[in-house]
This record gives C-alpha cells, sequence and structure tokens, in this order.
C-alpha cells in the first residue's frame, strides 16, 4: 500500500501525518505505524483517539555514536532512496501537488511491478 500526500514545505511533519493518516484510512490495512522523534508529542494521543492504529516513535538510543541503525526504519530510508533514481522526482516540474503525487505513485508502481517480474 502506498499513500502519498505531499505539502508546502511550512506544513510540520506531525501536521502532514495526518492527511497521510486520514488518507491511508480509506485502505485500512495498516496496524502499526513507525515514525521518527519528530512525531512524538501530541500525534501519538491524536492517532490514538481519530484512528484504529499504534503509533510507535522509533528513537535514536541516547548513548548511540556514529551510525546507529533503528529497526524498521531502514525501509522508509531504501524507498527514498529508490525513489531519488527518478529524474522526474528530483526537481518539481509540476503545477500542482495532485500531478506530483500521481509522480510518486508512478514511480512506485514501478518500483513494485519490476519487483514482481
Amino acid at each position: 500500500m502506498t499513500v502519498v500526500a505531499l505539502t508546502t514545505a511550512s506544513v510540520q511533519d506531525r501536521d502532514g501525518t495526518k492527511l497521510v493518516f486520514r488518507k491511508a484510512a480509506q485502505q485500512n490495512k495498516l496496524q502499526v505505524v513507525r515514525a521518527d522523534g519528530g512525531c512524538a508529542g501530541k500525534l501519538v494521543d491524536w492517532t490514538k483517539a481519530n484512528s484504529p492504529w499504534e503509533l510507535v516513535i522509533v528513537k535514536r538510543p541516547q548513548d548511540a555514536q556514529g551510525f546507529k541503525l533503528l529497526p524498521k526504519r531502514w525501509i522508509v530510508e531504501r524507498t527514498f532512496g529508490w525513489l531519488n533514481r527518478y529524474r522526474l522526482l528530483s526537481k518539481e516540474y509540476e503545477a500542482t501537488l495532485e500531478s506530483s503525487e500521481a509522480d510518486i505513485q508512478i514511480a512506485m508502481i514501478n518500483l513494485m511491478s519490476r519487483r514482481l517480474v
């Protein structure tokens, strides 16, 4: 399942996350959502009140030095790496957010169909 929600750069991550959750509610296959420390705080309470999912904050250990592989977080970073290979997504060429969302969906369809072959 791929849910895409684009916002302007002035929108905080935790506020943009609510938009993603609203879109994902239509495809209720999620059980656990993992997020980084930027989504901690009021978003955890909002998620409990407004969605059927459990929001788990994946934080870096305080005593960690240098690179530290965090559980499940690498999946998101890997996906961003895959998307960065698409020239269409490297710059903002589109006039509307909807067409940019469609470009991301097309890139993900392409990635997934290659893995099915």
